[in-house]
């Protein structure tokens, strides 16, 4: 049979090279991938960067350590403390140290992020001076890189200072350095403390420190932390940057390996079935000359083998080619640190060549058992309708796939809505529909087809005719070719349309929970930043806040009502093993409850006051009046009472707290309501001036709830890209392929057309509006699909109180169906043009 296969692999090759490119293409793929992630596990060692030559760092208290039954659980705290004063003296008696602080510094013409620093820590980068001297004087600074120079003047908002010197910009901060005792002055507390002594007598005057301290302030030492080596990469402004950036890069290239490895099977699994059914008669010859059916089955696998053996091994060489390119993008792109590069793994290569081997034979599995299945007398049959399309097979997993795609969100929707919401449930959640939809494509079809079909049946002419009925009696062809366009239209419904449903209820609750008639940004942050992720937000969110006398300069507004949030967070433990972490949000309760509308379930905002919180009903103990035990910011323990529930919604609404219970939180954001007869312009001009000395932005509400809209995640709308890009390039592969494998079978049907009188280009016009209406048939059936599952989504989001419109890209699905038809007529039509060169007499009575 292997010698019969190769026979049939030269002499129908037009068969199979669809086929060949599709699987071929998925390999390489999935060789890229796979060298991209294997370089991700294999990432280097961070390596320290403030303090890469720092002999030992100590470290105030960063991190919460809660002790449970299975171990203790850690995170990172939101406010980390400082080291305490007492420590860094006693740790002055070892040897020489010095005092590292960090502080915000917003600079007229500065880069984003600015951030000040002593001088005498610049040595530790090492920072060394490219032109001019170290500060002396209060006013005085040196900054890294080349976005000022020395003997300018730099207004900021510590203070206007001549730049005095530049040094290289190391790529992990922006930075101005302070004369020491500046520095201590705009920032008091000591976030690190450089020892000049051996690191086991620090180690030894920490933990003595924190055993003195006793029970009252143990929380206070007990975790300061003593860093040497590549541990002192922890005292970095972002030491979780480059592993979190990978986490980011695996979640988008593991998606599109996903989608890679369905689309080629679905692809290959189907040009298989369409190439077998085209060679009934063929096999039918074979069974007539003494072939058994497991001969033909064998023959049939043997030529998947051939393909995929092949096509795997080409693949290989792509994803080597491609794999450097991918990770060159990917570094461009600031979607993975700068070091990254492929390395020299090989399971990426054995992965990604069986798995295109594997692939070829299971796309050829049912096609051999069909192939099997032929007998004798199908070598005489000459009939242009399919029949026997739908085995029991067919139905059974047909039936089967779309009770799972649609049995799946119904089961989620009433026990857990909210996971409908996830990416891999929007993105894993078309795949049994479109695979349903294939199987059931013979039922599906005809009578679609005849609907779409109608009113051109109608039309004067037979055009619209012929293209009905032939689409209708070619079922087999019909189905091959809308299968491509379905999973195209499909995926491009479901992801882009998630995405845009669920951002549309988070505007949604953006809106209604905004009541205030302006909102003051603090500067370094952005409306998105602070609103994009739920009500009460992230530390961090807005950059560096507000100071006091800003907050008191915009109430001292006459007319204003005002009521400044600060970004924090809390941790609680659920279940007894599980330290969660909650956005927290700090408030004045009477002020939040003039300028915002909570989504509460139960409760009052005005019942909110030191001693007690406002959750969700994501919590554990979400009843009005119960007590919760959490973990301010600062990793301190207290118990709180619930003063108030808030509803999920679309998840991250966080929850609300006092001040007192958001330690070393700045205010990020003033929310103004207008007092009874205030005059809108008037204020909006007094908080513009109030706040524009510190670089605040003064919203309207109107321009708070569009600068807040949600936004889909750069990575994630990078990887939807990539995976809708992949789609659309199998579909090209494949309505190509399955066009060209029909056309060369149409020959002798054009001729006979040719023949009763229809010009060429009647003839063209009628093979370019079939592969039409094919494609319709298929953009109809994704577009029935993508609906399915947004109706799902939909229902959860009204199920969580998030009501928002079903939102349908119909932008990107006519772009996505477009491409397919522009694909399927191209590829009809130079075939069909291709064989009327030829005089239609000579097609008439050729041999197959």
């Amino acid at each position: 049979m292997l010698s019969v296969a190769l026979r049939t692999l030269r002499s129908r090759w037009t068969t199979f090279v669809g086929s060949f490119i599709a699987l071929s293409l998925g390999v390489g793929l999935i060789a890229t991938m796979g060298l991209a992630l294997a370089a991700s596990l294999d990432a280097p060692e961070r390596r320290p960067e403030r303090f890469a030559k720092a002999p030992v760092v100590v470290k105030g208290a960063d991190t919460l350590r809660v002790p449970t039954r299975i171990g203790d659980r850690v995170a990172k705290l939101a406010s980390p403390r400082p080291v305490p004063p007492s420590l860094a003296r006693e740790l002055a008696a070892l040897g020489r140290t010095v005092e590292d602080r960090t502080f915000a510094v917003r600079a007229q013409g500065g880069p984003a992020g600015l951030v000040g620093h002593p001088w005498s820590t610049a040595a530790f980068a090492p920072y060394r001076l490219d032109a001019g001297r170290a500060p002396r004087a209060a006013d005085e600074a040196v900054a890294t890189g080349d976005w000022t120079a020395p003997g300018r003047r730099v207004r900021t908002d510590r203070g206007t200072v001549t730049i005095v010197g530049t040094v290289r910009d190391l790529g992990f901060e922006q930075a101005l350095f302070y004369p020491d005792d500046r520095a201590a002055r705009l920032s008091p507390e000591v976030d690190h403390l450089v020892v000049d002594a051996d690191p086991r007598a620090v180690r030894q005057k920490v933990a003595g420190a924190a055993d003195a301290a006793g029970s009252a302030d143990a929380a206070g030492t007990a975790a300061v932390r003593v860093l040497t080596g590549a541990d002192k990469k922890d005292a970095d402004a972002d030491p979780d940057r480059d592993s979190e950036a990978l986490i980011a890069v695996n979640a988008m290239l593991g998606t599109a390996a996903g989608v890679t490895g369905f689309v080629s099977v679905f692809v290959v699994a189907s040009t298989f079935a369409f190439a077998v059914a085209q060679r009934r008669r063929e096999f039918g010859l074979l069974r007539t000359a003494g072939a058994t059916p497991g001969q033909i089955r064998r023959m049939v696998l043997a030529e998947a083998m051939v393909v995929g053996v092949v096509a795997s091994a080409a693949g290989c060489a792509l994803g080597a080619r491609g794999a450097p390119r991918l990770a060159a993008w990917l570094v461009d792109d600031g979607l993975a640190p700068r070091w990254f590069a492929i390395g020299t793994d090989i399971w990426p290569y054995q992965l990604a060549f069986w798995t295109g081997l594997s692939v070829a034979l299971a796309g050829a599995v049912a096609a051999s058992r069909r192939a099997g299945r032929t007998g004798p007398v199908e070598a005489l049959r000459d009939a242009a309708v399919d029949t026997g399309t739908m085995t029991r097979g067919r139905w059974f997993f047909g039936a089967g796939l779309l009770l799972v795609g649609i049995g799946l969100p119904v089961h989620a929707l009433l026990t857990e809505p909210g996971g409908l919401l996830g990416r891999k449930s929007y993105t894993s959640g078309p795949m049994p529909l479109i695979l349903a939809c294939a199987l059931l494509a013979p039922v599906l079809v005809p009578p679609l087809a005849r609907l779409l079909a109608w009113l051109p049946a109608r039309l004067p002419g037979a055009t619209g005719l012929l293209v009905r009925e032939n689409a209708t009696a070619g079922v087999r062809r019909t189905a091959a070719v809308a299968a491509p366009v379905l999973v195209t239209v499909a995926l491009t419904g479901s992801l882009l349309g998630a995405t845009a449903t669920i951002d549309g209820a988070r505007a949604a609750e953006i809106r209604q929970r905004t009541t205030a008639d302006f909102v003051i940004s603090a500067p370094g942050g952005s409306a998105t930043a602070e609103e994009g992720r739920g009500g009460a937000g992230g530390p961090g969110a807005a950059g560096p806040g507000f100071d006091a006398a800003t907050v008191e300069r915009v109430r001292r507004v006459p007319g204003a009502v005002v009521s400044p949030t600060a970004a924090s967070a809390v941790h609680v433990l659920e279940d007894g093993v599980a330290l969660i972490r909650s956005d927290a949000r700090a408030a004045d309760p009477a002020a939040l409850a003039a300028t915002a509308r909570l989504p509460l379930a139960a409760g009052r905002v005005t019942d909110l006051d030191d001693r007690s919180i406002i959750v969700t009903e994501e919590w554990e103990r979400h009843t009005v009046g119960e007590s919760v035990d959490i973990w301010r910011a600062d990793g301190t323990r207290t118990s709180l009472r619930v003063a108030a529930v808030m509803r999920i919604g679309t998840g991250g609404n966080g929850v609300y707290v006092t001040p007192r219970n958001a330690p070393g939180a700045p205010v990020d954001r003033i929310d103004v309501s207008l007092a009874e007869g205030a005059d809108a312009s008037a204020v909006a001009a007094g908080l513009r001036t109030a706040a524009g000395r510190s670089g605040g932005q003064v919203f309207t509400k109107d321009a708070w709830v569009a600068a807040s809209y949600p936004e889909t995640d750069g990575r994630t709308r990078t990887g939807f890209l990539l995976v809708l890009g992949i789609a659309l390039l199998y579909t090209g592969i494949s309505l190509a392929n399955t066009l060209v494998m029909a056309g060369s079978d149409r020959v002798r049907e054009l001729a006979a057309l040719r023949l009763a009188g229809a010009t060429a280009p009647q003839v063209l016009r009628l093979v370019a509006a079939e592969a039409l209406l094919v494609v319709a048939v298929g953009a109809v059936l994704g577009t029935l699909v993508a609906g399915v599952g947004l109706a799902g989504l939909w229902g959860a989001l009204g199920v969580l109180h998030a009501g928002s419109p079903l939102v349908l890209p119909w932008g990107a699905l006519g772009a996505a169906a477009g491409a397919c038809a522009v694909l399927a007529a191209v590829s009809a039509v130079v075939p069909a043009a291709l064989s009327l060169r030829v005089r239609p007499v000579e097609f008439a009575g050729t041999r197959e």
